[in-house]
């Protein structure tokens, strides 16, 4: 059996990734948080999106340069391995295949159903938008396990899609706003008083954005299936994050042409449907709401593409449980099938989770962390050895590559996190133990060479 991934995907399906990913459910899931965290302060709101997307930008552009250098199965884990070495790249790619890819994937299987649940008019905390969700997120996995190809196509047909609702309401928003005054009302508004003041808000809101800014760095799981992958990487990578940064502010801003800041709060999950119709009446508001629907299926679709990979980027290496089961490719689909079922069940077990400790009495006592954010956070820790190992082993790179954009990386890094702690409180002790126990499960099955065959 050929265990090699084939090159299928080209430059506009790697930028329809990174854009198809990072846009999506974070935007409209988000926003009312965001709103909430800074007292429903427009200026405080629009200042944490800036600093997310920039955070998000500078280490994108970091992860373009080493890019450009490094090809092979996994590109975040291959860049883990050439910086740092091979025992922390088993540690990444075991944290990503076990928390981040599956925790973010299950929140995106729920945050879609949340959507068509609103349409519905279904509880958002209920059985009904649950079946749906694991509906959601076996479609998905079927999707990318049996016709990768196909995923593919859905992935840049979703993208446009979703930058329809979003730039609407970007540019109508904002020009209704202007002209009847509503968003230079919600700029001067005097937001409430939050616990902690202007500066626990801001470290709030921006951890906020980690969610709806991640998902870039999944783009660098298909490296080894992208043709000219040190060429057309790097170009994704920036232009589709700079393109979701740019995105997601102009709609932040249009959002608060349509409708009061305090309605937004007040409105919640609810308030994205009534500010499309507000600008565009019921009939075309349900409508472009529909797209905000398929928006997040196009985030969910991305997601699962790497979660069905996380495991084979592992036994790729020879490590991990049985590695000559799980780097094997079906010969029929190019995928490696049996790390995608490991994926999916994975996926099911953090949606479980995520209803348990986020959308009911808590199941698991202080244990109830938002899996939503704090994996992003620590993969923002993760990244520090890396950078720091760019400064002290990349001789070949410019001064501004090698020193400059490392230590901003590493500062962008450190903020989210400090952004992090702030913002959780305790939880992030209890969370920290959760991935302690996680990471410790790895030990028995590192090899420290690789197997051959």
């Amino acid at each position: 059996m050929d265990n090699e991934l084939q090159k299928k995907y080209d430059l506009p399906t790697a930028t329809a990734l990174v854009v198809g990913i990072v846009i999506g459910s974070g935007v409209f899931f988000k926003a009312e948080k965001i709103l909430t965290a800074t007292g429903g302060s427009l200026p405080l709101g629009i200042l944490a999106w800036v600093i997310g997307g920039l955070i998000m930008i500078v280490c994108a552009y970091m992860f373009s340069i080493l890019a450009a250098r490094y090809a092979h199965v996994n590109g975040l884990v291959d860049y883990a391995e050439a910086l740092v070495g091979r025992r922390y790249a088993y540690c990444m790619g075991w944290f990503t295949t076990f928390l981040y890819f599956p925790a973010m994937t299950s929140v995106l299987a729920w945050v879609s159903a949340r959507y068509l649940g609103v349409l519905c008019g279904f509880d958002i905390t209920g059985g009904s938008v649950m079946v749906i969700a694991c509906l959601f997120l076996v479609g998905s996995y079927a999707l990318n396990a049996l016709s990768p190809v196909l995923a593919g196509r859905f992935q840049v047909a979703t993208t446009v899609i979703k930058l329809i609702p979003l730039l609407l309401m970007g540019v109508v928003g904002t020009s209704v706003g202007l002209a009847n005054g509503t968003t230079l009302e919600n700029f001067t508004a005097v937001g409430t008083t939050v616990a902690g003041g202007s500066g626990h808000a801001l470290f709030t809101a921006v951890a906020a954005t980690a969610f709806a800014y991640e998902g870039w760095i999944i783009a660098t799981s298909i490296n080894a299936e992208l043709r000219d992958a040190r060429h057309n990487l790097p170009i994704a990578l920036i232009a589709g994050t700079s393109i979701a940064a740019l995105t997601y502010i102009l709609y932040y801003i249009g959002l608060s042409g349509s409708i009061s800041t305090a309605q937004i709060m007040a409105g919640g999950e609810a308030s994205v449907q009534l500010a499309f119709e507000r600008l565009f009446g019921r009939a075309a508001g349900v409508g472009l709401f529909v797209l905000v629907v398929a928006s997040c299926l196009g985030t969910l679709n991305g997601l699962m593409l790497a979660a069905t990979r996380g495991l084979y980027a592992v036994a790729a290496r020879g490590c991990g449980p049985r590695p000559e089961v799980f780097r094997s490719i079906d010969p029929h689909t190019n995928m490696p099938a049996n790390a995608a079922v490991v994926g999916v069940l994975l996926c099911a077990a953090w949606l479980t989770y995520f209803y348990g400790a986020n959308l009911t009495e808590s199941w698991f006592g202080p244990f109830g962390f938002d899996s939503s954010e704090l994996p992003i956070i620590t993969l923002y820790a993760l990244y520090i050895p890396m950078f720091l190992n760019v400064m002290r082993r990349e001789k070949e790179l410019c001064a501004f590559h090698r020193y400059v954009m490392p230590a901003l990386s590493i500062a962008c890094c450190i903020f989210f996190c400090a952004a992090a702690v702030v913002s959780h409180g305790k939880a992030v002790l209890w969370y920290l133990i959760v991935f302690a126990v996680i990471m410790a499960a790895a030990i028995p099955f590192y090899r420290p060479e690789k197997e051959t065959g």
